[in-house]
């Protein structure tokens, strides 16, 4: 077994160990990249991406609720223990609340913020995208997981607005969730691609994937944030809580003077600290 990060929240039931043999058992494709590393440890090729993609896919197997995965290989593959870790986080923001409902802003393809909120808490989400290709697949992961009653999907028609034209009149929140693009263009992407692949020590398989709508966005992550939380203001009675995964911390700063001027009540930030990755999940509320 391999040792897992102690940093993920206490409640992730992937801090502790990764047990390969019942790992196998979930998913047999795994078995072909089990393999004895440098340190002794039996592990897989993390700059594979196809071994990585099946060892998420065994992570979340584990769950009774989930039974299959399905998604082209250009989508990225999500590390399930990191998202877990922001549910998990997420629960303790709302633990107050009743018949929670999330709506988690771009949540492509694998749809994986509300298969894991509905695996560990049986939450009701509203997920949106404005990827029509990335709908469908997860569309057919709803339905293969039976979970339709749990997940609808939404469409997002305008690249340039995050909230408005997809929210209802009647809809109510206890949280909205966003996992937003890190950068700026499609080449700065490719560059991020290229240094991380320099430190696993492969220079030219590629140990991620993405489309652009999921990697970049026109003023990268910081021109993101500041859209969606002026567009909160505009929402504010829709949801309790609203929050986001935040990679870059001098994009803090900028966030909480502009949520005061927005008028926004409370401005919460939760480290999250998972190996030598250090981010974060920014939560503003009126």
């Amino acid at each position: 077994m391999i040792q897992r990060d102690k940093g993920l929240h206490t409640n992730n039931k992937f801090n502790t160990s990764y047990d390969f043999d019942e790992l196998i058992i979930k998913n047999p494709s795994l078995k072909e990249f089990v393999l004895e590393n440098k340190f002794g440890s039996i592990s897989i090729d993390f700059s594979n991406p196809t071994a990585v993609k099946e060892l998420n896919k065994a992570l979340l197997y584990t769950y009774d609720k989930i039974s299959t995965w399905i998604f082209p290989d250009e989508n990225l593959c999500p590390p399930i223990p990191g998202r877990l870790d922001y549910i998990h986080h997420l629960a303790d923001l709302i633990s107050e609340e009743k018949n929670i409902k999330i709506l988690d802003i771009g949540t492509g393809a694998t749809c994986i913020y509300p298969l894991l909120g509905v695996a560990e808490y049986n939450w009701d989400f509203v997920a949106i995208d404005i990827d029509i290709n990335s709908l469908d697949t997860a569309q057919d992961i709803i339905d293969d997981n039976s979970l339709d009653t749990k997940i609808k999907l939404r469409q997002q028609l305008d690249e340039n607005q995050i909230l408005k034209g997809i929210l209802n009149d009647d809809d109510s929140f206890s949280a909205v969730i966003c996992n937003p693009p890190f950068y700026k263009s499609a080449e700065e992407a490719r560059g991020a691609n290229r240094r991380k692949n320099r430190n696993l020590g492969n220079s030219s398989v590629r140990n991620f994937a993405g489309n652009n709508n999921e990697l970049w966005y026109i003023g990268g992550e910081k021109a993101f944030l500041h859209n969606y939380l002026f567009e909160s203001s505009l929402y504010k009675d829709r949801s309790i809580w609203f929050t986001s995964l935040v990679s870059k911390k001098e994009n803090v700063e900028s966030m909480e003077k502009s949520s005061k001027k927005l008028g926004a009540t409370a401005f919460k930030v939760i480290p999250m600290n998972q190996g030598n990755k250090v981010t974060r999940i920014v939560c503003w509320k009126y």
